[in-house]
């Protein structure tokens, strides 16, 4: 166990033969470049598929049917697809709670369906994976009993569905992030994904058996960035399989949010966009200027819609202008990569 510290290729000249030859060479070794470039990094864009960005794309096949229960002081929300593969615990953020990865339904009346939450609870269901998503229970994850907590209703669940001999694994954004990381020092997570989180890496015991840890982050916020990079390193040292998907701005469109948000049309997408355009919370390429959080947006919409306090979509809105921004945010966007990480590293802990 240990504790961490707080945070060319050769060319050679040879005679030309061909031209033939000298352009596979050339060609050889740029590939070679490029793959020892990016070997341990992933970059992540704005998908050019719109498929992979509407909020029903899954609506055919897949429904959201979960189950709310209350255990253990705290709210938990679950639901498991036929013939499941592997479990998924997922960690909200700060001032976040389980209702947000599902959307409002006859067995979930308070849930409210954020857009990133629920795409990924979609995706990961669509994979087969069982979903439990646990509330904190004050603002954001606390340490100590709350790890113990949740370590216990996670044993309780999948004991009680008899599918205790599945792959666990866990994701956890901000808040979540840390949080994922101190649960799995003592639980036996296949593997784990720590989203714009750098883990808590400088203040715990790591042992030498943790599992493979993807970081998902927004270079954006630099200082995280660079966190990041030092409990990679820590990790990589001790053995531990990393890798890092980073997660770029990207322009607005007309149709984005309608495209992300159920409860928005597309009429009004297209009006919201206009507005911040008009605003200025876009700049000429369609790129937020600034984050959602820092962007008066909220008020410029009561010109075209006075009662938008009263709509649930502000903060689904809210979130995605955040997304766009790239700074600090939860995001489904990278699930094929999440996706792909576990898939590597399914095996029953």
């Amino acid at each position: 166990m240990w504790k961490r510290p707080r945070k060319q290729i050769e060319l050679f000249h040879a005679p030309r033969i061909c031209r033939a030859g000298a352009l596979i060479f050339s060609v050889s070794i740029l590939t070679i470049f490029i793959i020892l470039t990016f070997k341990n990094k992933r970059v992540s864009i704005y998908p050019s598929d719109s498929q992979h960005l509407k909020w029903n794309s899954f609506w055919s096949s897949l429904q959201f049917q979960p189950t709310v229960e209350f255990v253990n002081g705290t709210d938990i929300i679950w639901q498991i697809p036929n013939s499941p593969k592997a479990v998924l615990f997922l960690a909200h953020g700060c001032y976040g709670r389980a209702a947000n990865f599902w959307d409002r339904s006859p067995s979930c009346q308070n849930c409210v369906g954020l857009p990133e939450e629920r795409l990924i609870v979609l995706q990961a269901l669509h994979q087969k994976y069982a979903v439990l998503t646990i509330s904190s229970v004050g603002s954001c994850w606390s340490f100590g009993d709350e790890e113990r907590r949740v370590r216990r209703i996670i044993q309780w669940w999948v004991g009680k569905h008899k599918i205790e001999k599945l792959p666990i694994l866990a994701l956890g954004a901000s808040s979540g992030g840390y949080f994922v990381s101190a649960v799995a020092k003592d639980m036996k997570f296949s593997s784990i994904v720590l989203m714009i989180a750098e883990g808590l890496f400088d203040s715990m015991d790591v042992p030498s058996d943790y599992p493979p840890t993807l970081f998902v982050h927004m270079p954006k916020d630099r200082i995280r960035k660079l966190r990041i990079k030092r409990s990679m390193e820590s990790l990589r040292n001790m053995g531990v399989p990393v890798d890092e998907v980073e997660c770029k701005g990207f322009p607005l469109t007309p149709k984005f949010l309608s495209d992300r948000i159920p409860s928005l049309d597309e009429t009004f997408s297209v009006k919201l966009f206009e507005l911040f355009r008009e605003k200025g919370f876009i700049d000429e390429n369609n790129y937020m200027k600034s984050d959602g959080r820092a962007t008066q947006w909220k008020e410029a919409v009561k010109e075209i819609e006075p009662s938008a306090d009263d709509h649930e979509w502000t903060d689904h809105v809210q979130e995605e202008l955040n997304l766009a921004f790239g700074y600090h945010e939860m995001t489904s966007l990278q699930m094929e990569d999440i996706i792909r990480w576990f898939e590597s590293h399914l095996s029953v802990t």
